[in-house]
Formats: C-alpha cells, structure tokens, sequence
C-alpha cells in the first residue's frame, strides 16, 4: 500500500469535511484538478506487517472494498487508494469527491422536513441498488445513515459513501459505536459489536423512516450517555412508532390542502418493506440488499399491475386512489368523445350532417346473425349461377338483343341456309322464290342468263370426272367475278 505523508505528498489537504469519533473525512486535491475525499479511521497502526491484528484486518476489509469498484455502480462511491499515514500511523481510505448535500441537510431548513413520495421511491430504489451490489461482493458497510447518503448534483443520484467502519476489526467498530456512532441508525445487534447483511438493511429502513415520518424512530435528544443508552434500548425493546402519523404531523404549512391529501397516499407496499427492515431480529429481515432490492422492484411492478396479494396496509389510502384514477378516466374518454363528435357530424359540405340522436346502432349478436346470413345467401348465389348461369344469361341475351327481321330486298334476292341458334330454335327465313324472274333487269345478255339459270350438275355424282360443258364447270370454279 502507498504511503502518504500527513496528506501533502502528492495528496494535498484542503480542509476537513466532518470528523467524529469514528473517523475524519478531509477533502483532498491529487494531481491538479482532481478533487478526493479521505477518510481517516481513528485507531493508529504502528506496524504494517501481518503480525499486526489491525493491519491484517484492516488490509483485508481494504481488498473486500476493492471488489467494490470492480464493476462501477452510480450509486455506490468509489474507493481509489488506501494506505497508512506516515505522520501518526492512521489507516486511511481515499475515495471519490461527491460534490452535493447529503440526507441530512436535505431534511433541515430551509428544505422541506419530510420528502415527497416520488422523491421517497426514487431514493429507496437507488439506495437498494447500492446495498445490493456490495452484499454482492460481501461488503458490509456497517454506517449507513442520513450523512452517509449524498446528492449528487452533477448526475442526479443519491450515493452511499464512507465504508469507514467495514475497514474495522469487531473491537474497533463495537468501540467506535459505542462512544460516536449515529446510534439512531444503529441496528440492535450492534450494540454488541455486531454486523450482518441485515444490519444494513436495519439501518436502510431507518433512512425511509425518516424521509416519511421527518423524523427518525427513535431521535436522540442529546449526545449524553443517559440520552444514548435510552435509544439503544429502545431499538431493541420499544416497537416502532406510527410512520403515517408523524408525516402528518410534520407536514409543511405551506403545502395546500390538495397537496397534503395526496403527499399522504404513501404506497402500502414501501410501508410494508420499512416495517420489514425494521424488525429486532435480524433473522425477520430481509436476508441481504439482494433479496431487499429484488422484493422492491417486484412490489412496485405488482402495484401498477394491480396483482399485489396482500393489500390490507393502508387500504382506504388506495381505494381513494383508485377512485381518483377512475374518475380521471372517466373525464379523458368523454373529453374524447365530445372532441371527436364534430368530426363525425359536420361531415363533408354535401352530405348531411350525422344527428346523434338518430343514430342506429346494433348488437353484436344481432350484427352477427345479419353477417352470417349475408354470407349464406352470397353462396348460395354463386351455387345457382354456377348451374344454370349459362342458360338464364343466354334467355335474357336473346330476348333483349334479338336482331330485327330484315325488309325484303326487292333488288337482290338471296336464298340465306336455315340457321339454328343454341336453344335449337329457327332463325326467320326469307320466303322469296328462287326462280322469280320479274328481278332481273331486261338489259343482262339472254345468253348469259339461259347459262346461269339452266346450270345443272352431273346427276351421276362421280367427283373424278370432267365436266362435259361450261355450266357443269361452275361447280368448281368461283363466278362471283364473271362480268357478261
């Protein structure tokens, strides 16, 4: 471990932040402009040697600290050296500046002596955060409280810092606790020099106490050793006062009516978890910052679901809530409503505009059978088409488009072949004989027109032979271009 002389080689001091009987924190300034704070622990360490019982425990708990930072965490501070002081042997523990208040100066004037809820949740689940990750690493911080919790006004986040008393050995910390400690923190087990993963989560549920209440449990009147030993016995012996009755007692006069009805509604399921954390026996507790953490996340994603199971805490609380949330609801759909109503009847400028009151609506069931049914009928349509279509689509074709009979020709007269039409109905027919002559015009050669109407085919029928004379030849030949 480095060794630093006094704070001043390469470590300058800038003045003391706090000091107490568990040790002094000064803020340094390392290389320029970066700014640290260094905790001093109170109990000298002549030798660094692991002979030495408070070296060795001391080295140990500094290894266990380092675990720590292996993974950063924005809400845990970070621990950047330690090492002894070469003026008066005093272990010592450089870590992070945090530039900002801390707990304790955020209860007194002139803010506010209580928190608001959303101020409450947000600090419970940072400060969780915290414990966990260092149970994680099994890191015991062993001094948490409000001081010991600082504001970050750079990042917004509530940090845990000074792990002063993890460093210590048993006898070192039951000493410390005993004539310095921040005893309205303390958990039962302490007294004795003890600390578990359930002494932080003891001291944790002090912190939330105090952010709902104004107040601490069990506040010390004064730094007395009568005033000490009344308020160790007391968190070992005297149940915890009513959380919800100090808070409104201790809610500010310059809060409105409306606002101190709603600063009242404190979720049942974080009054659940303090009342947990501040159980005497450890063994009732939450067994770590792990399981702590895990129970907060679950509880507050259970209260927005709505699947909380045991909702008895602070019942008319949360019907009074909810009742508010409805009519809320209530008050959104028909502003909705009304908004969207004169979209639907203005309409556009040539239709008419759409009275509420004249509206038709239908049942779902009824709009059901009238689906089914418009289905039913639609196949069976396409079933009778698909069979007679053919014929009623030809009947009404013929019927409407039937041609007209055409005048007779008193020019040209043609004899036209019997046509059948698909219904195997005759086509009309012209009637004119074949052989009337009285059409023939007088001037068309007498020769030609005996020809043409005295042509006759061989009767014999034999296709093979040749025709004996020109009229027989007509049979094969095309006399529609003949000119006589």
């Amino acid at each position: 471990m480095s060794k630093v002389f006094t704070i001043t080689e390469g470590l300058e001091n800038m003045g003391a932040l706090r000091t107490g009987g568990q040790g002094s924190v000064y803020k340094g300034r390392r290389y320029g402009p970066i700014i640290t704070a260094i905790k001093l622990l109170p109990t000298p360490i002549h030798t660094e040697s692991t002979d030495d019982k408070n070296f060795r425990n001391f080295q140990n708990e500094v290894e266990k600290l380092k675990k720590v930072n292996e993974e950063p965490n924005p809400n845990v501070v970070k621990i950047l050296n330690s090492g002894i002081t070469e003026s008066g042997s005093f272990p010592f523990i450089e870590m992070e500046f945090i530039d900002g208040p801390d707990l304790e100066d955020l209860l007194k004037p002139p803010h506010e002596p209580i928190f608001t809820i959303k101020e409450i949740i947000k600090l419970a689940d940072q400060l969780a955060n915290a414990l966990s990750h260092c149970h994680k690493v099994s890191v015991k911080h062993g001094d948490i409280k409000s001081n010991n919790v600082k504001f970050n006004i750079h990042t917004g986040n509530y940090v845990l810092l000074d792990f002063g008393l993890s460093a210590m050995s048993d006898d070192q910390r039951r000493t410390s606790i005993r004539h310095a400690g921040a005893i309205e923190f303390m958990a039962p087990e302490q007294n004795e020099g003890l600390m578990y993963f359930q002494t932080d989560v003891y001291s944790y549920g002090i912190i939330l106490y105090e952010l709902i209440a104004g107040q601490v449990p069990f506040p010390l009147r004064d730094n007395g050793e009568t005033a000490r030993n009344a308020v160790m016995l007391a968190h070992m012996e005297t149940p915890v006062p009513d959380v919800m009755e100090l808070r409104k007692s201790n809610l500010p006069e310059s809060w409105t009516d409306q606002k101190k009805q709603h600063e009242m509604m404190i979720p049942a399921w974080l009054l659940q978890i303090v009342a947990k954390c501040l159980q005497k026996d450890p063994a009732d507790r939450f067994v770590n910052g792990i399981e702590l953490q895990e129970t907060l996340m679950y509880s507050s994603i259970a209260s927005v679901n709505g699947n909380q199971e045991d909702d008895s805490w602070n019942a008319s609380v949360l019907l009074k809530e909810n009742e508010r949330l409805q009519g809320l609801l209530l008050y959104y759909q028909e502003a909705e409503n009304n908004k969207a109503q004169p979209e639907l009847t203005a309409g556009a400028d040539n239709l008419p505009a759409v009275e509420s009151g004249k509206q038709v609506r239908m049942s779902k069931p009824v709009f059901i059978i009238f689906m089914l049914l418009l289905c039913g009928f639609t196949v069976f349509s396409a079933a009778v088409m698909s069979r007679f279509g053919g014929r009623i689509y030809h009947g009404v074709y013929n019927r409407i488009f039937s041609p007209a009979k055409k005048p007779v020709d008193s020019v040209k007269q043609t004899v036209t072949p019997k046509k059948q039409n698909q219904d195997n109905t005759a086509t009309p027919q012209d009637t004119t004989p074949v052989n009337d002559e009285s059409g023939i015009p007088p001037e068309i050669d007498s020769q030609a027109d005996s020809i043409l109407k005295g042509m006759k085919y061989n009767k014999a029928g034999k296709a093979n032979e040749e025709p004996q004379f020109y009229r027989d030849s007509a049979k094969t030949k095309d006399t529609s271009n003949l000119n006589f």
